[in-house]
């Protein structure tokens, strides 16, 4: 007599990576069939409804997926929050940055390959970001230059040329550099300087562009990473602290990196986050926190 298959709760948003995840969705299927799973299509009509889906039905399943972008996967992890003892959580990434995807090294808009590792792969422990009293990210919640640009960015740019219109945009911002008079408080210490940008992640990868080197991110180790950087007083300044970060030396002593579980940022008047790409609100004050491993991802 055939094992019972698991019951698979499979999110989709349809307008992720411009519908590519149809390219090969009835073979990604029978490969999760195959594999033990029974899979049930959830998809997504807007924002929001991967949290709600997520939250009200995952209790009923074994494991739960979802097929979308970082944004997609962030919706989902805020839905899981809700439930007691929520099931692992499996990732078919499909958009355009795919942090996510490239800190766990999975398939980049690839339905059938990203199948086969979900079937193939084992669930680990996962940590999840606080940001204020009610709200998640998976990721990331920042601060500052660069963090308008994965949603300031024209979805048709986005589309046709991919990570590259990250950087554009990013560079077309540059003359607009603005730091901001900020108090941060973090496990053990505080910082009081002119801030030009600032996040707490967990992630080795940042809009596709930034890569933190292996060794500083623990995924489920309770920890997240906080970036600051102070005001270089040039866009030149800038430049160099940039090239600092992709050249993985971080040595500028305009660039700060801590682990902490719990970051509290106070500025003068509101400022622009975002959380996980998406556009996250102004506040004059806000509190981010490492929620230790409350979920468990397959890869």
């Amino acid at each position: 007599m055939a094992a019972e298959k698991k019951k698979l709760m499979l999110i989709i948003n349809p307008a992720a990576g411009r519908g590519g995840y149809k390219q090969g969705f009835t073979e990604a299927l029978k490969i999760l069939n195959d594999g033990g799973y029974r899979t049930t299509l959830f998809y997504t009509d807007g924002a929001r409804d991967a949290t709600e889906y997520a939250g009200r039905y995952a209790h009923d399943f074994d494991a739960v997926a979802c097929i979308g972008g970082d944004g997609t996967l962030s919706e989902v992890i805020a839905g899981l929050m809700r439930v007691p003892s929520p099931p692992p959580l499996g990732y078919i990434p499909m958009g355009t940055a795919n942090d996510v995807a490239t800190t766990l090294g999975l398939p980049k808009n690839d339905t059938i390959g990203a199948a086969l590792r979900l079937v193939r792969g084992s669930a680990h422990p996962y940590d999840v970001g606080g940001f204020g009293a009610d709200e998640y990210f998976a990721y990331i919640a920042a601060f500052g230059a660069f963090t308008e640009v994965s949603y300031a960015t024209p979805q048709d740019m986005k589309k046709r040329l991919g990570h590259l219109a990250y950087v554009l945009q990013g560079m077309a911002a540059l003359p607009k550099l603005e730091s901001y008079n900020t108090r941060v408080e973090y496990d053990g210490g505080v910082v009081e300087a002119p801030l030009v940008y600032g996040s707490m992640s967990n992630s080795t990868s940042v809009a596709g562009i930034v890569k933190l080197r292996e060794e500083m991110v623990c995924l489920g180790d309770g920890m997240s990473e906080l970036v600051l950087v102070k005001d270089p007083g040039s866009i030149e300044g800038f430049s160099e602290i940039v090239t600092s970060v992709l050249s993985q030396r971080y040595d500028s002593d305009k660039l700060i990196i801590l682990h902490t579980t719990r970051a509290k940022f106070t500025f003068e008047k509101p400022v622009a986050w975002t959380r996980d790409g998406e556009a996250g609100g102004k506040y004059a004050e806000v509190e981010l926190k490492n929620y230790a491993a409350p979920i468990e991802l397959i890869f």
